[in-house]
């Protein structure tokens, strides 16, 4: 079992605290989002990880020396969307957990003996042009599309068994390969393919910080809880 890390965004939104960092490396309450990530790898004793980086990529190069991970550069973070970060690391997918740097755990949600293809969700109320999931009573993943409600969204944490990720790694091919690719996120070609694989949910606790308010507010809302 193997981790591969997206982390090669611009960040925008969190400026300026991303100026001088990738996203990935916002701290919240004092530690980035990705140690914190590599942190809960290792508890899960998940030790094979691979970052893929974009913006400001040297930032990221003493986490190599610190915990050993492997860095793949995608020299075009700021072209395309994240499928292309997965293309590059194609090869590696396969029995994989794949999460996107800038998504923060409070606390561990990954598991080693995991089995099953599954989305690690968070619920929303009212959540507006999101990935919402619809799931059966077993928490099996029925549909998977773009639209707004309430319910389970795409969080940018999941597990993939080798043989679904061999199936999406054949289609992130094929969507690279035509050239008509760099627009798409990697879960495209999940959508395309999700009446052939066998998904779970997997409800948990992630956050997605887009905004310096959002930063302040989750760490008031964690300092609170502690």
């Amino acid at each position: 079992m193997n981790a591969i890390i997206l982390a090669a965004g611009l960040g925008t939104r969190l400026r300026p605290l991303t100026n001088d960092r990738p996203k990935c490396l916002v701290p919240v309450l004092g530690t980035p989002m990705i140690e914190q990530q590599i942190h809960f790898l290792h508890e899960s004793g998940i030790t094979d990880i691979t970052i893929v980086s974009g913006y400001r990529a040297d930032s990221l190069d003493y986490l190599k020396t610190r915990y050993g991970v492997k860095i793949v550069h995608n020299e075009y973070y700021n072209e395309y969307n994240n499928i292309y970060s997965l293309y590059l690391v194609r090869e590696e997918f396969g029995d994989s957990y794949v999460l996107e740097g800038d998504v923060y755990m409070p606390a561990n949600c990954l598991e080693s003996d995991i089995t099953h293809s599954t989305y690690f969700a968070a619920y929303r109320e009212e959540y507006e042009n999101e990935w919402g999931l619809t799931l059966d009573d077993n928490q099996l993943v029925k549909e998977i599309r773009p639209q707004s409600g309430t319910g389970y969204i795409l969080s940018g944490i999941s597990y993939w068994t080798y043989d679904d990720a061999t199936k999406i790694r054949m289609r992130i091919d094929e969507l690279v390969a035509s050239g008509e690719f760099e627009s798409l996120f990697w879960d495209d070609a999940v959508l395309q393919l999700q009446d052939e694989l066998t998904i779970y949910c997997r409800p948990t606790q992630i956050y997605e910080i887009d905004t310096v308010p959002e930063l302040r507010a989750l760490e008031a809302l964690l300092t609170q809880h502690a």
